[in-house]
């Protein structure tokens, strides 16, 4: 009895645990940039899923890198993996993918 108790509780414990936390779009606080920051985080495969867009963060990078898409990241070097799967996330939600450099 005492280990089904035990299987009991460790499965509601799994069932209970929060999900990984999903990476966050950094849009330096909407400030007009002369050059751009690169992406800490690459975006999860789960906002490649149109299911879970979310409209705030989904208008956050699109006004981000349609206004900032085609200046220069700040530290002169070219965009990381992080940066491109952002962008590629951009262009997939159907923004102009010439307003990227």
């Amino acid at each position: 009895m005492k280990k089904l108790i035990v299987l009991a509780v460790l499965a509601l414990a799994a069932c209970s645990a929060e999900p990984a936390a999903t990476a966050q779009f950094d849009d330096e606080g909407q400030s007009d940039v002369s050059c751009m920051k690169h992406q800490e985080q690459t975006p999860g495969e789960e906002y490649f899923d149109e299911g879970n867009w979310d409209t705030v963060v989904s208008l956050s990078i699109l006004r981000y890198y349609t206004s900032n898409g085609s200046k220069p990241y700040c530290d002169g070097k070219e965009a990381t993996a992080a940066d491109q799967g952002w962008r590629k996330l951009y262009v997939q939600m159907g923004a102009d993918q010439t307003n990227i450099r």
